[in-house]
Order: structure tokens, then C-alpha cells, then sequence
């Protein structure tokens, strides 16, 4: 069976990074899924924290609709991440109504419509292709395994507000991260965050703090190439206009960088750790490369190899570090990428850096998951929202 993996759609996104929303972005996509036997959606596939969910719907459908056609009579899977976790929290509320559940499985599949009223719509959009939903993650072979991956903030040492959040909700609850073991525990931490931000964005859109833009702003002032592995560059500073905005930039990330390192340490001290000030291109990588593997051996994956997304940061790719990409237990990680337009991430070369969207994973019935770039010849213009 081929399976083709992609993750990290946001489709909804109000600022339009998601390129699949676009018809022409679509076709390279489409034209792989036809050779396909399944393909496999793995999480942030809407943006339900922009904004309702009504209106990353509609901005869906087509994609779905293109989708089920191309897919027509075979297998569509689609899985969950943090940011539309509410795709399948209906199904995850209902198993421990009447009586207290079994143990959550590194994989439960179920029917569109068990799951939630808003998979059910999307499953018919995709007909005459056969939805079926699987969460947290898929066995896509018996030594494969796909998940979305953000059950790594609870290991992550980069502060980001998804990891604050996390973290605190652990020392709420009495639950260390360093404890967990199963997909219960990471739910438990996780899903009152996400259902909050959900609660949020339900009726109105949200503003920069719960959208991420805030996020990325403040890498953007804080970043520099910690080890020079040209896995980003602060492309709004390159192409920042005249000399005083620069000056007043500058002012702005000594500023920033002096004070930062005096937060983390007061977040460490305050048990939300351990936390690391290093938030270049670099460590960004590392950091969540460490996490995913804590936590495949939390799920007790074994040996098996662990496709994710998540962190948008496709690889492993030619020149990266193979041992960063290894678990202890010798499985490799690979990450499928994004299909988001992020400038600040990118390079002015189109195609050259990581995070280049347009990323996926070919999966046949033996041999390692294969890495796919289908975006790498559009440049920047073509790209932009």
C-alpha cells in the first residue's frame, strides 16, 4: 500500500499562509495523491484558533472536494493536532461518559461521525473517497508510526506558549511530564489548553497572543543562526527599509535579548522547566527532535520509525546531522513539513531553507518513509499570500 503523509495544512489561517486553500497550489498534490493508495492527513489540518470553526470550514471544502476526487474509492485518514485538537475532543468526552474508559491507544480509529459532527461534514465533502479517523496517531506499517507530534511540547525546552501552557497545567494537576506514560497523560495536560484557545476563537478571531503571530514576532527579534545550519533567516530584517527602523530594530532585540534569559530563568525557578534561552534556527530543531523522541518511548513505539509534523521544519534533508534524527532506540524521526507560507523562516533562495512549505512522506510497503518537497520550484511571489 502507498501511503502519502502531510501534515500542518491551516487551512482557515486569517492570514492566508495556508497554500492549500488555492487551486493551483493544490495540483502538484493532487496529481501524487492519484497514484496513491491512502493518504493521510496528520493534524492542523484546520486553523480553529484564528477564528469559528464555520469559517475554516468553508474555507476548506474545496480542498476535500478536490481531495475525494482525486482519492475517489480509496482510503483518506485524518488525524488530529493542537490546533484543531477540537476535531476529535466530541469523540474523546464521549468515551468516559457512563463509565470510565480503557486506556487510550497509540491508535483508536474510528468513523467520521463518531468523532464529531465537523468530520462527519468534512467526510461527505470527500466522497467518494473513504474517510476514516485515527487519533492520536496511525500504524501506517507495523514499523511506521504517524502522529501529529504535539505531544512533544510537553518535553520541548524552547519556551513557547503552547510549552508555558502545557507545563503549567502539569504542576496544576501533579502530573510531571517526566512521568507520563501513555496517551492519557499527554491528553490530560493537553486538552484543557487547547479546549480554552478553542472557546476562544469560537465565536470571534483572536488576537495575536492565541493566533501565534505574537510568537513569531518575538523569534523574529530574539533569532540568529545559533549553529549557522541556514535553517532560517529573519527575512522582514533583510528586507527592512530604511536605516532607522533597522537602528530601532536593533535597539528592540538588545532589549529583548538581555531580558530574555532573566524570564527563563524565573520560569525555571518557578517549576515550569526546564527551560532553555537558546532559541536559534539551530535549537529550535534540536530541541523538538529531543521531545518526539521522549516521547516515543513514552508511547513505547520501540524501534518502529516515527513520521510527524508539528514543528513545520521538513527533514531529515541532505546535510542534515542522521543522529539528531535517531531515537535512542534507533528508529528515525522524519518530519513532513508544512504547507504554510512563513517568511520569517524562509530564506530570500526559494526552496533552499527547511521550512519551505509544500513537504510530505511517501510510505511504500517496505523501505524507509521517503521525504517529498512538491513546492520547491515556486519562488516567494508565487508563495505569498
Amino acid at each position: 500500500m502507498r501511503t502519502l503523509i502531510l501534515s500542518d495544512l491551516h487551512l482557515g489561517s486569517v492570514s492566508g499562509a495556508g497554500l492549500l486553500v488555492r487551486a493551483e497550489m493544490r495540483a502538484p498534490l493532487l496529481e501524487l495523491a492519484a497514484d496513491m493508495d491512502r493518504v493521510v492527513l496528520l493534524g492542523d489540518v484546520l486553523e480553529l484558533r484564528h477564528g469559528p470553526l464555520r469559517d475554516a470550514m468553508a474555507a476548506a471544502r474545496p480542498f476535500f472536494e478536490d481531495l475525494g476526487a482525486a482519492l475517489a474509492g480509496r482510503e483518506l485518514v485524518i488525524t488530529a493536532g493542537n490546533h484543531d485538537h477540537a476535531l476529535v475532543e466530541p469523540w474523546l468526552a464521549a468515551r468516559g461518559a457512563e463509565h470510565a474508559p480503557a486506556p487510550l491507544r497509540s491508535e483508536q480509529l474510528m468513523a467520521p461521525a463518531e468523532a464529531s459532527p465537523a468530520l462527519a461534514r468534512i467526510a461527505g465533502w470527500a466522497a467518494p473517497a473513504h474517510v476514516t479517523v485515527a487519533y492520536p496517531g496511525l500504524w501506517v506499517r507495523d514499523d511506521v508510526y504517524a502522529s501529529h507530534g504535539h505531544y512533544l511540547d510537553c518535553h520541548l525546552t524552547v519556551p513557547t506558549l503552547e510549552r508555558l501552557s502545557v507545563a503549567a497545567m502539569s504542576r496544576m494537576l501533579g502530573r510531571p511530564a517526566a512521568a507520563f506514560a501513555g496517551p492519557d497523560d499527554y491528553e490530560a495536560m493537553g486538552a484543557p489548553v487547547f479546549a480554552w484557545r478553542d472557546a476562544i476563537a469560537r465565536d470571534a478571531r483572536t488576537g495575536d497572543a492565541l493566533n501565534g503571530i505574537a510568537t513569531v514576532s518575538a523569534w523574529r527579534t530574539l533569532h540568529g543562526d545559533g549553529d549557522g545550519d541556514g535553517d532560517g533567516v529573519d527575512g522582514a530584517v533583510a528586507r527592512a527599509g530604511e536605516g532607522g527602523r533597522r537602528a530601532l530594530q536593533r535597539v528592540r532585540r538588545r532589549a529583548l535579548a538581555g531580558a530574555f534569559p532573566i524570564a527563563v530563568a524565573a520560569l525555571n525557578r518557578a517549576g515550569l522547566g526546564p527551560l532553555s534561552a537558546n532559541v536559534s534556527a539551530g535549537e529550535l530543531r534540536r530541541a523538538g527532535l529531543r521531545a518526539m523522541s521522549e516521547v516515543a518511548a513514552r508511547l513505547e513505539l520501540g524501534d518502529a520509525d516515527v513520521v510527524f509534523g508539528h514543528t513545520h521544519r521538513t527533514g531529515p534533508l541532505p546535510g542534515d546531522r542522521e543522529h539528531e534524527w535517531r531515537t535512542p532506540a534507533g528508529a528515525r524521526l522524519i518530519n513532513a513539513g508544512s504547507w504554510t507560507y512563513s517568511p520569517i523562516f524562509l530564506t530570500p533562495t526559494p526552496g533552499e531553507s527547511p521550512y519551505w512549505p509544500g513537504g510530505c512522506v511517501l510510505v511504500e510497503d517496505s523501505g524507509p518513509p521517503q521525504v517529498l518537497r512538491l513546492l520547491q520550484e515556486r519562488s516567494h511571489a508565487e508563495l505569498r499570500p
